[in-house]
C-alpha cells in the first residue's frame, strides 16, 4: 500500500495545479474571448488553453496507471476509466441521435464530453465499490 500512497501522491501533485490551470485558462477565456468573436491566432491560443490542461489531466491518468504497482488497484483505476468512457460514448451516442432526429433538443457542446467522460469516472468508482467493494484504490 505504500507505493499506492506515493503514486496517489505524484498524482494529486500533477492533477491540483492542472486543475487551477483549467479554472484559470476557462476564466480567462470566457472574459476575454467576446460571443461569436471571428477565429483569429490569439483567440484560438486562448482557446486552447482549457484544452492543454485536459491533455495534462490525461497524461497524470496515465502516470498514475505507469507507477501504481499492485495490479489489482491498476484494475480498478482501469475499470473506472472504461466505465468513464462506456458511459461517456453511450450518453454522447444517444444524445446525438436525439439532436439529429428532434429539432427541439437542445444542442450539447462538445466542450462537455470531457467534464461529462469524468462524472463517469464517479459511476465506475461505485461500480468499483458495489462489485468489489473497493471505491478507489485506497
Amino acid at each position: 500500500m505504500a507505493a499506492y500512497n506515493l503514486a496517489f501522491r505524484r498524482y494529486i501533485r500533477r492533477f491540483v495545479p492542472l486543475t487551477i490551470a483549467y479554472g484559470a485558462s476557462v476564466a480567462l477565456a470566457t472574459a476575454v474571448i467576446p460571443d461569436g468573436a471571428p477565429a483569429s491566432p490569439g483567440i484560438i491560443a486562448i482557446a486552447v488553453l482549457p484544452g492543454l490542461a485536459v491533455v495534462g489531466w490525461l497524461w497524470a491518468m496515465a502516470r498514475l496507471l505507469v507507477e501504481l504497482d499492485d495490479e489489482y488497484l491498476r484494475m480498478l483505476e482501469v475499470r473506472k476509466f472504461l466505465v468513464a468512457t462506456g458511459t461517456t460514448l453511450a450518453l454522447t451516442s444517444i444524445w446525438g441521435i436525439l439532436e439529429l432526429f428532434t429539432p427541439a433538443m437542445p444542442k450539447l457542446p462538445v466542450f462537455f464530453v470531457f467534464p461529462l467522460w469524468c462524472l463517469g469516472l464517479a459511476v465506475g468508482a461505485a461500480f468499483n465499490r458495489l462489485r468489489f467493494g473497493a471505491a478507489r484504490c485506497a
